[in-house]
């Protein structure tokens, strides 16, 4: 039975996958939002569902409030993390790039919760973990500092972090720019190097290489790069980062990531995604992925899959009704628990804005989760009343701090103002703004794979429109970064703490 790509649809870039039995595990890369590194649950590779978060206290991710790589906060916090299971405990290891490195933590459910990091004196990014059969496990990643770029390997304590043999460079890749990603198998006789390269852009590719001995010396495979899209017009591009399970029916299979570009030159904004693809074994004993190492949208599903596709469509509406906030939901950076309640007014989620606004890098107040439809339309009820200017909350499209849109109630020269705002880098501008009356206000945003339409009604009254913003220009070509366009809800005082409570009865996503 076919099924369509991708299996997680929005910002799920960098996936890694295990089975424990007739169940699969999948983590992604979460970077400057926090709770980090989702973890979703399986019985068919096709649908998953979330089930926690792994690292859900500041101890285990605190994230920084400085810019790297072209100035977009979204290359900071969790790399790439990769999942194991191995004597009844499940292993995860990953890297914050910029509060502490390299580190591992453990749980005894995969739902949590995790332990508090080991962190580890291992350089570069990416790590790996592989539990050989004779008891050894091997730490594998990138070369970091001064290194040579290339994949790096030592023996691990991976319940202490100490690393106990020398580090040592094992495969320099095809020769294509940043090898990094590497997952170490031992399948059979052979021990399987799977890295990607080219980048996490368009000429991102898989390759792969084998040793009879962990350490090498590694053969590539002569189909190199096992799997690419690159220079075709094929609907997924970029194409790389995977890992391998061997099912329980005996088959295998690779998840990794891709991009959906649109228009051209090409550009996206919903982010990496997570796709699954098939894997075959030559007679020579090298996988053969997808349809001659090419990715396609609709592909045939394993033997145990029956359909039903549990992939959100129609309506996801949030009452705020819980003492908590649906698993979905993220904060940006570590969030400061008095500027968000559930309980302060039932049924509603009160927000309390900080001194710094959506073009900050310091913690803010702001909850978000990702877009993960190209069209979909999404809206939420706001009751706020501004006691001074400055004070503003609202609904937002946000891919960083650089690149945003949003439709927000402000107090602007001692009047009340619903207002639209486009950021693309270091420009901005308030496009349309409209005094309104005290009483709640519905704010909306409407979204196809070209534009989005913001809108506000008023009393149960029809919409109006206030104003549109391009996808384009919150695309990772254009505003940088590793992540994808988040919806987000969020308060702030503009340079003051804000006194006003910014309350929501609800928010809705709905993609019919």
């Amino acid at each position: 039975m076919k099924f369509s790509n991708p299996v997680l649809s929005g910002c799920y870039p960098d996936p890694s996958i295990c089975r424990v039995g007739n169940d699969y595990y999948l983590v992604n890369s979460s970077f400057n939002y926090y709770p980090g590194i989702p973890i979703f649950h399986s019985s068919d590779l096709v649908n998953w569902t979330q089930i926690g978060h792994v690292l859900t206290r500041e101890s285990q991710l605190p994230l920084g409030t400085k810019t790297s790589g072209g100035g977009a906060f979204s290359f900071t916090g969790i790399y790439a993390p990769t999942l194991r299971y191995r004597g009844g405990r499940f292993y995860l290891i990953t890297t914050n790039v910029q509060h502490g490195g390299n580190f591992i933590v453990t749980a005894d459910r995969p739902e949590g919760p995790w332990s508090e990091p080991v962190w580890l004196e291992w350089g570069g990014i990416d790590p790996s973990l592989m539990f050989d059969e004779d008891g050894k496990v091997y730490v594998t990643g990138t070369g970091g500092g001064d290194e040579l770029p290339g994949i790096y390997q030592a023996e691990i304590d991976p319940d202490t972090g100490a690393i106990l043999t020398e580090r040592r460079l094992i495969w320099e890749g095809t020769g294509g720019s940043y090898p990094e990603g590497p997952h170490l198998y031992r399948i059979a006789d052979w021990y399987y190097l799977l890295i990607a390269e080219g980048g996490t852009e368009f000429g991102h590719m898989v390759t792969i290489a084998r040793s009879m001995e962990p350490y090498g010396p590694f053969q590539p495979c002569p189909s190199n790069p096992i799997l690419s899209n690159r220079s075709t017009g094929l609907p997924i591009q970029a194409t790389g980062h995977a890992d391998f399970v061997e099912a329980h029916d005996g088959s295998w299979w690779a998840v990794y990531l891709g991009i959906r570009p649109l228009g051209y030159p090409f550009y996206h904004h919903l982010g990496r995604e997570t796709f699954l693809i098939q894997i075959t074994w030559s007679d020579d004993g090298w996988p053969v992925i997808g349809y001659d190492g090419k990715a396609q949208l609709e592909i045939e599903g394993p033997s145990f899959y029956e359909g039903n596709p549990g992939k959100f469509e129609g309506i996801c509406r949030d009452d705020f009704n819980s003492e908590s906030l649906n698993l979905h939901w993220n904060y940006l950076r570590n969030p400061v628990p008095e500027a968000y309640s559930l309980t302060r007014r039932p049924g509603w989620l009160t927000l309390l804005g900080m001194e710094q606004g959506l073009d900050g890098i310091e913690r803010q107040t702001f909850v978000g989760q990702r877009q993960r439809h190209l069209e979909c339309q999404v809206s939420a009820l706001l009751d706020f009343e501004p006691s001074r200017d400055g004070e503003e909350a609202g609904l937002t499209i946000y891919m960083n701090e650089k690149g945003h849109y949003e439709i927000a109630v402000a107090r602007i020269d001692g009047v009340k103002t619903v207002l639209f705002r486009r950021r693309i880098g270091s420009l901005w501008k308030v496009e349309r703004e409209e005094t309104i009356p005290v009483g709640p206000i519905l704010l909306s945003i409407a979204a196809d794979a070209t534009t989005y339409v913001f809108a506000f009604a008023l009393n149960g009254k029809e919409e109006t429109e206030l104003g549109r913003g391009e996808c384009f220009y919150l695309s990772s070509e254009v505003a940088g970064g590793f992540t994808g366009v988040y919806v987000g809800l969020y308060a702030t005082g503009n340079g003051k703490p804000s006194d006003s409570l910014a309350q929501f009865d609800y928010f809705e996503y709905r993609t019919d």
